[in-house]
Formats: structure tokens, sequence, C-alpha cells
């Protein structure tokens, strides 16, 4: 299974970008942040692949200094594969 996480360095700013999607009309919900990913503060916005554009939009509108970056996450084999997004 595979999901895009945005990945934030502040829990309140991961869950205003949710709100923000929210708004926006994109699905959103609040997930641990994987440990693979060596980053973060344990709070992620994980969203569908197909609305990665509009959630890079999202970020550049709003004021997310805490901003870590976008994540694949897939379980491949029973091992969680984490890799940045470009």
């Amino acid at each position: 299974m595979e999901m895009i996480l945005a990945v934030f360095r502040s829990r309140a700013q991961a869950l205003d970008y949710i709100a923000r999607l929210g708004r926006m009309g994109i699905k959103a919900s609040a997930v641990s942040t994987p440990r693979e990913a060596n980053v973060g503060c344990g709070i992620s916005a994980k969203l569908g692949a197909f609305d990665l554009a509009a959630a890079r939009r999202a970020v550049s509108l709003g004021n997310y200094g805490a901003f870590a970056g976008f994540f694949r996450v897939e379980n491949r084999y029973g091992r969680v594969v984490v890799q940045r997004i470009a």
C-alpha cells in the first residue's frame, strides 16, 4: 500500500495544513510520521497521490516554515520504505 505524506516539524502547522486542504476540497488525514522518515514532529498529513499538485500549492499559499517535505511511503514485503519526493 502506498501513501503520500506531507511531513512537518510542528504539530500545529501539520494540523493547520490538514484543515487548509479540507477547505480546498482535498481529503487528508492526520497520521503518525513513520520513524523511517527521520524527520518531523510525529504527525503528518496523509493524502492521495492524485492530490499531490494541489497539496504542493497549499504549502506555497501558507506560512509553513516547519514543512519538511513530501514523502512516498510503501510497505514492501513487511518493510516500510520511505522516499522523499522531489
